[in-house]
């Protein structure tokens, strides 16, 4: 029996879409335990593209998929998905999906909050998606956020956002000069999403200790990456959940001693959604053909991704704080045809060279990488399913990823597919 949970080491975007669908073969329960749409994983099979933002990943491979805690639920979002999925012919029922009653709801004024918010920062702005996580978030924190357990009681819902709209509408009209929010336009949509998402909402924690009980294999997927985490990240510019792996256990709601391995997702070089320092960045025609070949557009958003070459300062900040037992390489078929490759493993800061990744976002603004070249390759990859058909200078690069981040690599993805995949070692059977 194994519990694996899988997680971003960069600023997200990594693949982990990809990785748990295919992960999820070994599976029978997938669970995401933070974030909410402000993520989107997208999963390509037979050459159709899926994209998930709320409900995981796994859902493709028929597991049974939970909604943890720790995620915040914009139900309108979801319903959505789950029309849009039906509509595919992929089961999503309540035997299929089950949502935590202990996860937070997304509500209209919180978007309005962050939209605005970062309307009238201008150019001092983060970043956000403007989706409402960060302000459901804060009222998760501050005690006033509704739940699915308080959605259901429809009636105590009402007087709770009543209650609520007081503040918010003060707060909207007077700092942010923006519009209010009329109760009765939040009432009427969420008792629909409350009739329809009902008989999807349990106590995941007990769901998920039986399961473990029946030694059933559980993975579990995270949002985001590493450094967006708001305790570890690039602070301010993060998210608003913890995205580590121990967030798995609070997220979810089961003890540490359950997870047996964290498979650490890694794009092959190094990618970062809107504001915040990123010290291998590339500026020139190099960054440009990564940026193109790799199609990186947020699934979310629809932003374009900065581009740089890997940073594995980041990777071992990444390996430490999550405890890594294995990688996940992505991408690597996306560098295949550059002469040569570079990898950062220190910064210079003032003249100093520095190994550990700083908490200052103004010294990480101002480090340098210290870069060192490797040979590229020229051969196409994608149809490559044994890592010991790699081109020489593609396992050189993956196994100095290896030493560089004392990690070994158990996947290695080769192309968009389900298929253009190498096994290492499958961690649900190691």
């Amino acid at each position: 029996m194994a519990n694996i949970v899988i997680v971003g080491t960069q600023w997200g975007d990594e693949g982990k879409g990809k990785i748990v669908d295919l992960l999820s073969e070994f599976s029978d329960f997938v669970v995401r335990f933070q974030g909410g749409n402000n993520a989107g994983h997208t999963i390509v099979v037979n050459g159709e593209q899926f994209i998930s933002h709320l409900v995981p990943s796994g859902i493709l491979q028929k597991n049974i998929c939970l909604i943890g805690n720790g995620v915040v639920v914009d139900p309108e979002v979801l319903v959505q998905e789950l029309d849009n999925l039906g509509k595919k012919g992929i089961d999503v029922g309540s035997d299929t999906l089950k949502i935590s009653e202990k996860a937070h709801i997304i509500m209209p004024y919180h978007k309005q909050i962050d939209l605005a918010r970062e309307k009238k920062k201008g150019d001092k702005k983060i970043g956000t998606t403007g989706r409402g996580i960060g302000p459901c978030y804060e009222d998760k924190a501050c005690r006033r956020g509704i739940r699915f357990v308080d959605l259901i009681d429809f009636e105590g819902f009402t007087e709770k956002i009543k209650t609520i709209l007081e503040e918010k509408n003060f707060y909207l009209k007077n700092y942010l000069s923006s519009e209010t929010v009329d109760p009765e336009s939040i009432i009427g949509p969420y008792k629909k999403y409350a009739e329809r998402l009902a008989p999807h909402v349990v106590n995941i924690s007990i769901v998920m200790n039986q399961a473990i009980k029946a030694n059933k294999q559980i993975l579990f997927e995270g949002a985001q990456g590493t450094h967006l985490d708001i305790d570890h990240g690039t602070y301010p510019y993060v998210t608003s959940s913890n995205t580590i792996s121990g967030n798995a256990c609070c997220g979810a709601g089961i003890g540490p001693k359950e997870i047996t391995g964290v498979v650490g997702i890694v794009k092959a070089y190094t990618t970062r959604v809107g504001e915040g320092p990123f010290p291998t960045e590339l500026f020139d025609e190099i960054g440009d053909a990564i940026q193109v070949k790799g199609a990186e557009f947020g699934a979310t958003t629809g932003r374009k991704r900065r581009c740089g070459w890997l940073d594995s300062v980041l990777l071992r900040n990444s390996a430490r704080l999550n405890g890594l037992t294995g990688l996940a390489i992505t991408k690597l078929d996306v560098l295949g045809g550059l002469e040569s490759l570079k990898i950062c493993n220190a910064y210079e800061y003032n003249g100093e060279v520095i190994h550990d990744f700083p908490a200052s976002i103004k010294i990480l603004g101002a480090c340098k990488p210290v870069l060192e070249t490797l040979p590229g390759w020229s051969e196409d990859i994608t149809g490559v399913r044994k890592i010991e058909d790699l081109p020489q200078n593609a396992k050189n690069y993956l196994k100095r990823i290896e030493e560089l981040t004392e990690t070994p690599i158990n996947i290695v993805s080769v192309g968009p597919g389900r298929d253009e995949t190498i096994i290492v070692n499958n961690p649900f059977t190691l």
